[in-house]
C-alpha cells in the first residue's frame, strides 16, 4: 500500500471529447477522491471559430480557434472537477481526407512514436491505475482519435507501468436509440443511404462485447454542463438539443472494453477500478 492516490488518464483527441464519451467517469471518480488527468492531443484549431466560421472560410483562424477552445476545455475540466489537465497541443488534423490531415505539425502527420514518448513521460510522472483512450479505428475513424489511440498504446509499451486499460465504445442497442433520439430532435435529419447506414451499424460494439458498465446518471448534468462549456461548438453538438433529462437518460450509462488487466477482476464489470480498492 502506498499514499499515492488511484489516479484514471484519459487520453483524448480534441477540446470536448472528454466531455462526450468520459464526462461522467471523470465527475464521478473525481467525487469519490480518486486524481483524475486528462490528456488533450491536439488544440482543436480545426473547429468552428465565432460566430460558426468553418474551416477553411477565409475568416477561419485557426490559432485563434485554439486559444478559444483552450478555455473552454479549462471551463470543462472546472465542472468536471479534474484534478490535472494535460495539453499536447499538436495542431488540429481536421477529419478525413482535409488537407489539414497533412499539414505541417498536425497530429496526424506526427510519427506514433515522437507523440507516444511525450505521453510516457506523462504516465510515468502520474503512474495511473487506469488508462482509458479510443479503439484502433477512433470509435468513428477521426484521424486524431485514432492517433490517440496509436500514441496511447506505444506510450504503454515504453513504460513499465501495469494499469487497467480501457478503450470507449457504445453498446450497439444504444447507437440505434441516438439515430431515433437525432430524429426526434432533429426533423430535417435524412434517412441515410445504405452505405452510411451499414456504416453506422458497425460502430460501437454488440451489448454482450462490452465488458465494463459504469452508471454515471448522478453525474449527467455535470457531463451536460461540461459539454456546454464548448459554447464555440455548440452547434456541433447534438447532444444539447436534447435537455438535461433526456440527456441524463440516455447518455447516463458510459460502456468501455478493457484490453489490459493484472488484477483479475471478473467482467462483465461496472466500475473502472475493480480490483483496485
Amino acid at each position: 500500500m502506498t499514499d499515492r492516490p488511484l489516479t484514471l488518464m484519459a487520453v483524448h483527441a480534441h477540446p470536448d471529447d472528454e466531455a462526450t464519451g468520459t464526462g461522467g467517469v471523470l465527475a464521478r471518480y473525481a467525487a469519490e477522491g480518486i486524481r483524475t488527468v486528462l490528456v488533450t492531443c491536439t488544440d482543436g484549431g480545426c473547429g468552428d471559430g465565432p460566430g460558426g466560421v468553418k474551416p477553411g472560410d477565409p475568416e477561419h483562424d485557426p490559432a485563434a480557434v485554439a486559444l478559444m477552445r483552450r478555455e473552454e476545455l479549462k471551463a470543462s475540466c472546472d465542472v468536471l472537477k479534474i484534478s490535472d489537465l494535460e495539453m499536447l497541443d499538436y495542431a488540429d488534423s481536421g477529419m478525413t481526407g482535409w488537407p489539414s490531415n497533412d499539414a505541417r505539425g498536425s497530429f496526424w502527420r506526427t510519427p506514433v512514436e515522437e507523440g507516444a514518448a511525450r505521453l510516457a513521460e506523462l504516465m510515468r510522472h502520474y503512474r495511473p491505475d487506469v488508462v482509458v483512450t479510443y479503439d484502433e479505428n477512433g470509435f468513428y475513424g477521426h484521424p486524431d482519435h485514432i492517433q490517440a489511440h496509436r500514441i496511447t498504446m506505444a506510450a504503454l509499451e515504453m513504460t513499465e507501468l501495469t494499469p487497467k486499460v480501457y478503450w470507449t465504445t457504445v453498446p450497439r442497442s444504444m447507437m440505434q436509440r441516438f439515430g431515433e433520439t437525432m430524429r426526434e430532435f432533429q426533423e430535417d435529419v435524412p434517412e441515410p443511404d445504405p452505405a452510411e447506414a451499414a456504416a453506422m451499424a458497425e460502430i460501437g460494439l454488440p451489448d454482450d462485447e462490452i465488458t465494463t458498465w459504469v452508471d454515471t446518471t448522478a453525474f449527467s448534468s455535470q457531463k451536460f454542463d461540461a459539454l456546454a462549456a464548448h459554447a464555440s461548438q455548440g452547434e456541433n453538438i447534438f447532444f444539447l438539443k436534447m435537455g438535461k433529462e433526456r440527456f441524463g437518460e440516455l447518455m447516463g450509462m458510459e460502456t468501455f472494453v478493457r484490453v489490459k488487466d493484472a488484477t483479475g477482476a471478473a467482467v462483465p464489470e461496472n466500475d473502472l477500478f475493480a480490483g483496485l480498492r
